[in-house]
């Protein structure tokens, strides 16, 4: 039997979704690789952000597929986020900040012989309250900031059914995180960020089989991680930066599981520039490894984040 299965190919948060069959390709686009460095709390205090995200995704390994041939896609990812940081404590010390990101996805894919078809435009909104705590202070600076944020996506996207490939889901999902940086050592940071993943039905799948009424990914954990040092102080850090997403349950198509979890590791490089205190460029490369039942390649990153 076959069934929808969705691949996500973005990280913290895109949406691009491929339809294939009952072996794999489940999962939502979420965040893998869009935030690293400095991730535990914004770069210049409360107030108003801006941030453009640009990705650019190539595979050419679209592992466990069910169809000979070699298919392979690219993905022009953007994403623009709004984020509104407060200065008021409102639980446990916490100050509470909203989140709101609008992707846009465009897709080559070369597919010939496959049944794969594909589709361009807006991705599903993301909103997601959260809570950012005052850096924890040492004599000589920062030692430890975090947040929890409570991310949502919405199934606002476009979506066809008839097409593998689309930038919306048709799925709402819920994709909670915590993020935290680490000032370790002089110079050195540590960053990470853990979310959990839980999807709803899609009750329009792009399945042949009329059988089909539904399908449901099952629930993963995926984290972004990076290590940098400050190279000029105040200004430049360069780095080591890197996500992973393995599935934790078994997807379901009716109601029944179904086989196939996914999984994909990705180390790289990365670096950020820091204008002023009010806007900061981040760039980043990762190549993926040990991918099961989803893409394995390339994605490179850059971002740009003002302070108004």
């Amino acid at each position: 039997m076959k069934r929808k299965i969705l691949c996500g190919v973005v990280g913290a948060v895109c949406a691009a979704l491929m339809t294939l069959t009952a072996a794999a390709y489940d999962q939502p686009a979420v965040n893998l690789g869009f935030t690293s460095f400095l991730d535990g709390g914004p770069p210049s205090g409360p107030g108003w952000y801006f941030t453009q995200y640009g990705q650019f995704y190539t595979s050419d390994k679209l592992r466990d597929l069910p169809f000979p041939g070699d298919p392979s896609m690219d993905a022009w990812i953007a994403l623009s986020q709004l984020i509104y940081q407060s200065d008021k404590a409102v639980l446990a010390g916490g100050k509470f900040g909203l989140d709101v990101i609008l992707p846009h996805v465009t897709f080559d894919l070369h597919a010939a012989g496959t049944p794969l078809k594909k589709k361009d435009g807006f991705g599903d909104l993301l909103v997601g309250p959260y809570l950012q705590w005052d850096p924890v202070m040492g004599e000589k600076g920062p030692i430890f900031m975090h947040r929890i944020e409570l991310q949502t996506i919405l199934p606002t996207g476009d979506y066809d059914e008839k097409k593998a490939l689309n930038p919306g889901a048709n799925v709402l999902s819920l994709n909670p995180y915590w993020a935290a940086t680490w000032f370790f050592a002089p110079r050195w940071s540590a960053s990470w960020r853990l979310h959990y993943l839980w999807n709803d039905k899609n009750d329009e799948p792009n399945v042949p089989d009329p059988a089909v009424e539904d399908t449901q990914a099952g629930d993963a954990f995926h984290a972004n991680f990076a290590v940098d040092y400050e190279v000029v102080g105040q200004k430049m850090r360069v780095g080591l930066n890197g996500y992973y997403l393995k599935q934790l349950s078994d997807s379901e198509v009716n109601g029944s599981a179904v086989s196939g979890k996914e999984q994909v590791l990705a180390l790289g490089p990365g670096a950020i520039w820091s204008f002023n205190k009010n806007d900061h460029v981040f760039v980043n490369a990762y190549f993926e490894t040990d991918a099961e039942n989803r893409p394995e390649g390339k994605r490179y990153n850059i971002r740009f984040v003002h302070h108004f």
